[in-house]
């Protein structure tokens, strides 16, 4: 009789036990699931995107290749902020390698998750900057010479441009991808009436940039038309080609074709 209880409630512990492990695997299952998709988050890929365009790059490969198409220029990105719901705020800047404290592009770009009925990852919105002047270099300087992050959203001015991003698919290069709608937003550079901008985030760091220009036909009137500019990340010596000829000022006609081959401005 004792021995028969033994073995029935010896079954009856197996059962539980074997009902208790069951019930473990099926909520680590839904723990793993819950965190893999947290992984991938909108807010991930926003951040993803801003990690990737931070840094020094530069397009010194382009100029050596095709140097009557493009410049060595040098692309700068840091923090500039963070908003109210979590927006992450980018200060952008592009001057010629030789002459990185006299910045000719300046922006504040601003990042964050597409919105729920769209179809893309992350929007990239650029905007200009109140007082661009107070803004050259910002990223070399120490973080205890910056604005304060209050006075950043207060120089924040009219919107520029806004780019939608998706993961690239598999088998690509890039990571992420995006471009300006077709019909592009309002500029009134050089003759155009409207421009467009495509960009693109490479595994290895790289980022691609084609900003063109055009006018009430159509017609390209500025940027490059054979490409995008390809800005890879800083060497670890800028000094390694210090005496090539890429480094120096251009001269006047580099300057002149500058008009039509890529955009000067302060907007």
């Amino acid at each position: 009789m004792g021995s028969g209880d033994e073995d029935t409630s010896g079954g009856v512990g197996g059962a539980v036990r074997g009902a208790v492990l069951k019930a473990l695997v099926v909520v680590g299952g839904v723990l793993l699931l819950r965190r893999l998709r947290r992984s991938t988050t909108r807010w991930d890929h926003a951040r993803a995107v801003a990690d990737a365009l931070s840094g020094e790059k530069f397009s010194r490969e382009q100029a050596r290749k095709d140097p009557d198409n493009y410049f060595n220029l040098r692309m700068l990105t840091c923090p500039a902020t963070e908003m109210v719901d979590g927006s992450r705020v980018l200060y952008y800047e592009q001057a010629f390698w030789r002459t990185p404290e006299k910045p000719f592009r300046q922006r504040f770009y601003m990042v964050k998750p597409c919105p729920k009925e769209m179809k893309c990852d992350v929007e990239l919105s650029s905007y200009a900057i109140r007082d661009a002047e107070e803004y050259k270099n910002l990223c070399d300087r120490p973080k205890d010479q910056r604005p304060h992050p209050e006075e950043v959203i207060a120089d924040i001015a009219e919107h520029l441009t806004t780019i939608h991003l998706s993961q690239c698919g598999r088998g690509k290069r890039c990571l992420y991808e995006g471009s300006t709608p077709p019909e592009g937003f309002p500029n009134n550079w050089s003759g155009a009436s409207y421009c467009t901008s495509d960009l693109s985030i490479h595994k290895n760091g790289e980022v691609h940039i084609w900003d063109k220009g055009f006018d009430d036909e159509g017609n390209q009137v500025w940027g490059t038309k054979v490409g995008p500019y390809e800005f890879k990340p800083a060497p670890k010596s800028k000094y390694d080609d210090m005496f090539s000829p890429l480094n120096f000022s251009a001269p006047l006609s580099l300057e002149k074709k500058l008009d039509k081959a890529y955009v000067i401005d302060d907007q």
